[in-house]
């Protein structure tokens, strides 16, 4: 049977899920958009048949923006000016700080070589291809806090007056040791090449009461107590619509349900859909449903984040190759490019189960170059999307599932020694222990 191909291909039910998430307003962990959005996925996952919709309420650190900074210590005038000027990053404290401005380009391990102590540290958020690794926003940051800066300054490395968002802060202390901003491009280069060496303040003025996220769940498939988990995170940054991260992984997860409705007497196992709260400001919600199951019964994660802006699918198995068999079955059934890897990713809702031993995926759209484009910040709009993308995407991740969930399927499970081990090789391990990721 094919209908379902069809009726997936001219359904609108994601779409119009994308578009009301995007139209929500901010859904920055802990707040009432972000609650609207739950309620919005929960009720959609309903609408495509899924059983017993609710939302798992979980507590968490809150933040909430209030003014930013970057001025002349002299004379008290702002510096980082014009278009949106400066952001404040989410979870940095709400602080004032004073100290020698020094550029460190990418800032990749080795430029905090340099002596920062006191000093107002500003990095790229690109990293250059001759580093074999990406290097994560909060590793530059905790690398500026060890070396003794007295401020970060994280400097956008895409074109358009863009200042980038993103968290700071760990698990054991979810708000950082000093303040932090985001700046475009362009007003990155001009503070580089007007005030290198000069005495800059950076002030961030910010709230960070306790708040209540939550994620939206319900089930397709069995009563069994094996099951799959299909997922995404609905929260987003407030300072954009928060399309593609990730109103595009949670439009696709409300697809894949309606489509799956149709199928579900081919499912052998349970499907549990999650859209979590809080992936933003730490893998909050996933890293509490991770911790709470049975790993045992947990089959295997099929995460979505940020893949409708990418045509072609691409799937992150993390080194489990039943799940690198699966990927390639399904992109030979529909004679359609899909895009694997099997490194580790220890980013986004998959990572507190995969860290566990448990496979998982981190599905995405294939895009070029390091970086998240237009991700994390105020240009994530849905202008940029296509529906025909997530048609597509989400007929190929339909049938995924249902070859994950067949009875015969067998997909071993790591041990947490090797995906350790992976780490290191990887030379993941370093930054995850300075930014307190490291839980082996």
């Amino acid at each position: 049977m094919t209908d379902w191909i069809g009726e997936t291909f001219t359904s609108d039910a994601g779409w119009n899920h994308l578009t009301g998430l995007v139209d929500v307003g901010t859904r920055m962990a802990g707040s009432a958009g972000e609650r609207e959005a739950l309620e919005l996925t929960r009720d959609a996952l309903a609408d495509a048949g899924a059983r017993n919709p609710r939302i798992e309420e979980f507590e968490l650190q809150g933040w909430e923006r209030g003014d930013s900074a970057v001025r002349d210590a002299e004379t008290d005038d702002p510096v980082a000016v014009g278009p949106n000027a400066c952001i404040a990053l989410p979870r940095g404290p709400s602080a004032e700080a004073t100290g020698e401005f020094v550029d460190l380009g990418c800032g990749v391990p080795a430029d905090f070589e340099a002596d920062l102590d006191g000093k107002v540290a500003m990095v790229s958020s690109d990293t250059p291809e001759s580093v074999d690794r990406f290097v994560h926003r909060n590793e530059k940051y905790y690398r500026a806090v060890d070396a003794g800066a007295a401020a970060f300054v994280f400097a956008n490395h895409v074109e358009g007056t863009l200042p980038p968002t993103g968290s700071v802060g760990t698990a054991d202390d979810p708000i950082g040791e000093i303040p932090a901003v985001g700046v475009s491009k362009e007003a990155g280069a001009r503070l580089a090449r007007r005030h290198e060496g000069d005495e800059l303040t950076v002030a961030v003025d910010c709230e960070t009461p306790p708040a209540t996220s939550g994620n939206a769940v319900a089930e397709l498939g069995p009563d069994t107590d094996e099951h799959l988990i299909v997922s995404s995170h609905v929260d987003a940054h407030d300072l954009a619509e928060g399309a593609m991260d990730n109103g595009s992984g949670t439009a696709t997860i409300v697809e894949v349900a309606n489509a799956l409705a149709a199928r579900e007497d081919e499912l052998d196992v349970r499907v549990r859909f999650v859209g979590f709260g809080a992936e933003e400001v730490g893998l909050v919600g996933s890293s509490a449903t991770a911790e709470a199951a049975d790993r045992e019964a947990v089959r295997a994660v099929v995460n979505v984040d940020s893949n409708v802006f990418g045509r072609t699918l691409r799937l992150d198995h993390h080194g489990f190759d039943a799940l690198a068999e699966a990927a390639e079955r399904v992109s030979d059934r529909f004679d359609h490019p899909v895009s694997t890897g099997g490194e580790l990713v220890p980013h986004s809702d998959h990572w507190p189960f995969v860290k566990r031993g448990i496979p998982g995926y981190t599905v995405s759209g294939e895009t070029e170059g390091r970086g998240r484009g237009w991700g994390h910040t105020g240009a994530d709009t849905l202008d940029k999307l296509e529906s025909r993308n997530l048609r597509e995407q989400a007929i190929l991740l339909t049938e995924l599932v249902v070859g994950l969930a067949d009875a015969d399927v067998s997909i071993p499970r790591r041990d947490t020694d090797e995906v350790a081990a992976a780490l290191e090789d990887e030379g993941k391990a370093t930054g995850m222990k300075l930014t307190g990721d490291w839980t082996f």
